[in-house]
């Protein structure tokens, strides 16, 4: 029986997606009307410290702990085989059903040996310590190395390399810890680890290529020049066979399916197509933008540990400051950009963690089973009238939540956090007063990210957020208000899952594009427009918010 008459689209047939972020993975059933079924968790491991077992073999004098971010790929894949076979139990189908299988993952960089096995990256020498996360800011130096070249293919990452993207992790490895470097078999960005792990298959997505690793996708092409300038030549001498020489475009197929071994380890079928996947922010854009059957209105706003935003347009824009433009990165045949803030929901704890009442508010939240942050929410609402009459509580609070700089539209690593207009008082409604001025902060760096694409030709009609930190109707409505633009969200609870379904959808044949796929399984939910009652004082709040973050440049050293 080849792949195609195994998964004929039927009407019990199931998509599975799966997603990777910073701190669990998660798998979903979805059927054929884009509805969720079942899903599974499981939490993985991320490593803060770098204690090294041998300082001598790195180059560097002192690490900071604050930079390095860990996990194992080996932890990664036994989660996500947990995950599938858990909700697939949970929601009562059978292997045979499953269509097809979509990953999507965070843009982090996994490395394995010569034996297809983990190699470590890190200074403790672990080799379960294989990954490199996407909020690893280590490689701050090499990129900033890399931005002083100028190379033309920094033009495609909106001027600036990242340290969150792949060229200056593996530059840094090749300095600092080069028995990695010169015995890697293969550097993956891991939802491409993903999918060679359960096809086979060596094919990168362009997802994952052109938005981290600086390939050309509009010309079908690496730069080898670039690569040599900056101190990867070995890469471009081997034809980058270490990275990546089969390119697809996300929702192919990958290989023959699943392998025997994968597909007993996650209880399916051998043969079960597997889509090229995508990173997990960009998932969330395809679970979300297709929803008025018009990508080029919708920004799609994936509000988590850090949050991402993603523009589609016909032709390419550039953008001071923000990723892009990419060519089929995201929506097949289409233009992205994409920019956000490194850290978001992250940004909304660290912020809380240094409030004398967090403490005991977290203890309450914890009472009732519910995270801090929504606890927070819940009582603001409680305290207001209306979701937009919460920025009345901010009490000339004000907040620029750059824990980890400025991805855009500064690209500048090394923007830090400001907070202004604190007094003495340290209790439960001034805690209210503190978080929603966050989330006002939020709003606002968002706000000048649609403001610098509106500028170089890149408008949006709409915000359309997922995310788990977005969820809630007071953070939706705050960032309509802070951003002055109509906030959207989709009938599927889970769309960056949805998403990853959508691509396992294309690849089992269930549709014939990514863009139909989009068409088929999304759908509106909720509509937040700004509230005009409250424009003028979110002006007034954002102007001091530019102050304050141009005074934090001018006094940073």
């Amino acid at each position: 029986m080849n792949n195609n008459e195994q998964n004929t689209p039927k009407s019990d047939s199931v998509v599975i997606g799966v997603d990777v972020g910073t701190g669990s993975a998660r798998a979903g059933i979805f059927d054929m009307n884009g509805n969720m079924l079942a899903s599974a968790k499981r939490d993985i491991t991320l490593y803060r410290d770098c204690r090294t077992l041998n300082c001598r073999t790195l180059n560097c004098r002192t690490l900071n702990s604050a930079h390095f971010a860990e996990q194992s790929s080996r932890e990664i894949w036994d989660a996500v085989c947990y995950c599938i076979r858990e909700a697939m139990l949970h929601s009562g189908s059978k292997p045979q059903q499953v269509a097809g299988i979509g990953f999507d993952a965070t843009c982090s960089l996994v490395v394995l040996g010569q034996d297809k096995e983990p190699i470590s990256v890190s200074p403790s020498q672990d080799p379960n310590r294989n990954i490199i996360v996407w909020m690893d800011h280590r490689a701050v130096a090499q990129a900033e190395r890399i931005n002083a070249l100028g190379h033309p293919v920094l033009h495609y990452v909106g001027g600036k390399i990242s340290p969150e993207m792949e060229t200056p992790k593996i530059l840094w490895l090749k300095e600092n810890l080069c028995h990695s470097f010169d015995n890697a078999w293969q550097f993956f960005d891991l939802a491409d680890f993903l999918t060679w792990k359960s096809t086979g298959s060596l094919s990168r997505s362009t997802c994952t290529v052109t938005c981290k690793w600086t390939y050309l996708a509009h010309e079908k092409r690496w730069d080898a020049d670039y690569f040599r300038q900056i101190g990867l030549a070995e890469l471009a001498d081997e034809n980058f066979a270490r990275i990546g020489q089969d390119i697809v475009e996300p929702g192919t197929p990958c290989g023959q399916g699943l392998t025997e071994e994968a597909a007993q380890q996650m209880g399916l079928l051998a043969g079960t197509p597997v889509a090229a996947g995508m990173i997990d922010a960009h998932a969330g854009g395809i679970g979300t933008v297709g929803i008025n059957r018009d990508a080029t209105r919708n920004m799609a706003y994936v509000f988590g540990t850090s949050s991402c935003t993603m523009t589609t347009t016909q032709e390419p824009v550039f953008i001071p400051g923000v990723w892009g433009p990419y060519f089929s990165a995201m929506v097949p045949g289409m233009w992205l950009n994409e920019g956000g803030q490194s850290a978001a929901g992250a940004a909304i704890e660290q912020l809380l963690s240094l409030h004398p009442a967090a403490k005991e508010a977290k203890a309450l939240a914890k009472k009732k089973s519910i995270p801090l942050p929504v606890f927070l929410a819940d009582s603001v609402m409680e305290k207001t009238q209306s979701a937009s009459q919460a920025v009345e509580m901010t009490e000339g609070i004000h907040v620029v939540p750059e824990f980890l700089g400025n991805r855009a539209p500064f690209a500048d690593p090394h923007a830090r956090a400001v907070i202004a207009g604190l007094n003495m008082e340290s209790d439960f409604n001034n805690l209210l007063s503190f978080y929603t001025a966050g989330i006002c902060g939020i709003g606002y760096g968002l706000r000048q990210i649609i403001e610098a694409q509106a500028k170089s030709g890149a408008a949006i009609e709409n915000i359309v957020i997922s995310g788990g930190a977005g969820q809630h109707p007071l953070v939706r409505q705050l960032i309509a208000d802070a951003c002055g633009v109509t906030v959207i969200t989709t009938q599927a609870s889970e769309p960056v899952l949805l998403g990853s379904a959508i691509l396992g959808a294309v690849a089992g044949g269930i549709a014939a594009s990514v863009e139909q796929a989009m068409a088929q399984f999304s759908s509106i939910g909720c509509i937040y427009s700004p509230n005009e009652a409250y424009r003028e004082r979110h002006n007034i709040r954002f102007t001091s918010f530019q102050h304050l973050q141009q005074c934090a440049r001018e006094i940073k050293g």
